[in-house]
């Protein structure tokens, strides 16, 4: 889990980082170290670049397909929802017509 104070950086930044990587030949690994951030963080920045160019691995989902994911997601649990409180309100309408 990550901690709460958690180090944010802006798209420019990623951008730039990523191109660094891009251009220079060197490792992801090599670049982090210079820059002073975690390996790892820029190793899932590139991966996610290199899916949204379409060089990602079979299978991999760009941002805006991840994006529509979640938001489908979303949806369906709303509706998932909604299908639930109908359910109850069909059932109690039933029960009080039977009175």
């Amino acid at each position: 889990m990550g901690s709460k104070y958690t180090k944010r950086y802006t798209e420019e930044f990623k951008r730039d980082a990523i191109a660094l990587v891009d251009s220079s030949g060197k490792t992801v690994t090599a670049v982090a170290r210079e820059l002073g951030i975690s390996s790892e963080s820029l190793r899932g920045w590139y991966r996610k670049a290199k899916a949204d160019r379409g060089e990602g691995q079979s299978g991999e989902l760009t941002s805006a397909e991840r994006e529509e994911l979640r938001r489908l997601r979303k949806e369906n649990r709303e509706q998932q929802q909604t299908i639930e409180i109908l359910k109850k309100a069909t059932a109690f309408f039933v029960k009080e017509n039977d009175r």
